[in-house]
């Protein structure tokens, strides 16, 4: 009789604790007091105008990038739930963001160096998160990243070879995903 009350009272003991479910949650980090965001269009602000040297040389420019990303970044907040996206004027929280870089820089080689197999494209962002009702900036980040890495057709072995442009939709991808982690994590 006594081992069955234990083992009863361990069973209670273990529901519980599964129960409680340890601390973790889906929920926002973010403070109640904010339900709803406006993403501004992000700005193109890649100098192409700079002299290429050895450091800069595989920054490219890529037209509607920054009109991709701001796309990319509302989806993301809209499937993600935390914010629901608002028109500017309505929204308790504004996102402001700017394309600084595009790069697609080699990573690995064909045994003789004649030509690329592997690439990852980078692209940074400078953006900032404002409390609309106070106009305070909340955080910065400076060189916020997304990436993304590819096999091009010269890839020999068990490799996915896939496109550029699908290489940088999933680089936007990563970035919008990344955004909307910092954005909803506490800060």
């Amino acid at each position: 009789m006594k081992n069955k009350i234990s083992v009863f009272l361990a069973a209670i003991f273990c529901l519980s604790v599964i129960s409680s479910g340890c601390g973790y949650t889906t929920r926002s980090m973010l403070y109640s007091k904010y339900k709803t965001i406006y993403i501004t269009p992000f700005i193109n602000k890649v100098d192409i105008t700079n002299e290429s040297y050895s450091a800069n040389k595989y920054r490219i420019y890529r037209p509607i990038l920054e009109t991709d990303i701001t796309r990319k970044v509302i989806n993301k907040y809209l499937f993600d739930g935390n914010l629901k996206p608002k028109k500017e004027g309505q929204a308790d929280l504004i996102l402001k963001g700017e394309l600084v870089e595009y790069r697609k820089d080699p990573l690995s080689y064909t045994a003789d160096n004649s030509d690329v197999t592997e690439y990852r494209i980078n692209i940074y962002v400078n953006i900032s998160l404002w409390d609309a009702k106070e106009n305070k900036m909340l955080w910065e980040e400076n060189n916020f990243n997304g990436n993304n890495s590819y096999f091009t057709s010269y890839a020999t072995g068990n490799v996915i070879i896939v496109s550029e442009d699908t290489a940088v939709a999933n680089a936007i991808e990563d970035l919008a995903r990344r955004i909307v982690e910092r954005t909803v994590e506490q800060w």
